[in-house]
């Protein structure tokens, strides 16, 4: 059934009167007529009475009416919806996340963007660099926060603010009070390490840091998550560099100690798959995340305890 009939007959059936209705369509009376017949040789029911002085509906008329009107409304409502999702004012965007970007910019992130397009279902899926990489390479992700330092050419990708390495000890190591320490001072410790194939970046950033510093590091523990790490040293069970954002974590137990002469790193940003850049959707989120990411960033402050 052609959707323009049903329209001709709503117009038709408010008005009962072809001259009238005919004017509100913007057509001729002939083709309102032949509309009309037309829809009611589909239906094979009779949905009009008429005669040269007037037009009434028949039963069938007045109980199709109704109808008639709730489908319009339905096709109306997702001729919109589509167009809400081809703008990306409408629809849903998934992206994937590791733990520790929850103490990065992520949050102030999908906040903004959430408040500009609130009809726009975000879904955060905590997720290691590696799986997401995979993810996307599979078309599972629109987007994810990771740590790399490099991108498959099918990625395109953001940076996220710069970030910086710093030392992580127990509230009981005699380096703990000092307000900044040289990293040789701890080539005679224990240190818990970020597992390499969890995301790349993150330990290859920590082994160029001891490189650069002439040190072998004594890796006796290996952990998946930067928080595990926090918690693995705060229980004694050795040293760690942590990125300076794990601050904010506000864990027990240990303490974050400004390394001398360390630099910045940028290892973090917002990858997606260079194919889907056309999404609409997607296209806002990077939008946000752009104008965010160029605002000038405060200093990220080391307490000298992590606390609760």
């Amino acid at each position: 059934m052609k959707i323009h009939l049903l329209r001709y007959f709503v117009v038709l059936a408010e008005e009962l009167h072809f001259g009238r209705a005919a004017q509100r369509l913007a057509i001729t009376q002939p083709p309102l007529s032949s509309a009309i017949k037309a829809l009611e040789d589909e239906l094979g029911v009779r949905l009009l009475e008429r005669n040269s002085k007037h037009v009434a509906l028949t039963p069938a008329g007045a109980a199709y009416l109704g109808h008639a009107r709730l489908a319009l409304e339905r096709l109306a409502t997702a001729r919109d919806a589509a167009q809400a999702v081809a703008a990306g004012m409408r629809g849903r965007l998934e992206l994937g996340m590791t733990g520790s970007m929850v103490y990065r910019e992520v949050p102030a992130i999908v906040e903004t963007f959430s408040a500009r397009r609130p009809d726009i279902e975000v879904n955060l899926r905590e997720m290691s660099s590696a799986e997401q990489l995979e993810a996307l390479r599979h078309g599972q992700l629109h987007a994810g926060f990771l740590n790399a330092k490099a991108f498959p050419a099918a990625l395109a990708s953001v940076a996220l603010a710069d970030d910086t390495l710093v030392c992580c000890l127990p509230d009981s190591h005699p380096l703990a009070a000092e307000k900044s320490i040289d990293l040789k001072r701890l080539a005679d410790e224990n240190f818990v390490m970020f597992a390499r194939d969890v995301a790349p970046a993150n330990y290859d950033n920590v082994i160029a840091v001891f490189n650069r510093a002439g040190i072998h590091p004594r890796t006796r523990h290996a952990a998946r998550q930067w928080l595990t790490v926090i918690a693995m040293v705060s229980a004694g069970l050795g040293v760690a560099l942590v990125p300076a954002s794990l601050a904010r974590a506000g864990m027990r137990g240990a303490r974050l100690v400004p390394v001398r002469g360390m630099v910045p790193l940028t290892v973090g940003a917002l990858a997606w798959r260079k194919e889907d850049a056309g999404l609409a959707v997607l296209a806002s989120f990077v939008e946000v995340a752009r104008e965010l990411l160029a605002r000038p960033q405060r200093t990220q402050r080391v307490p000298a305890r992590l606390t609760r």
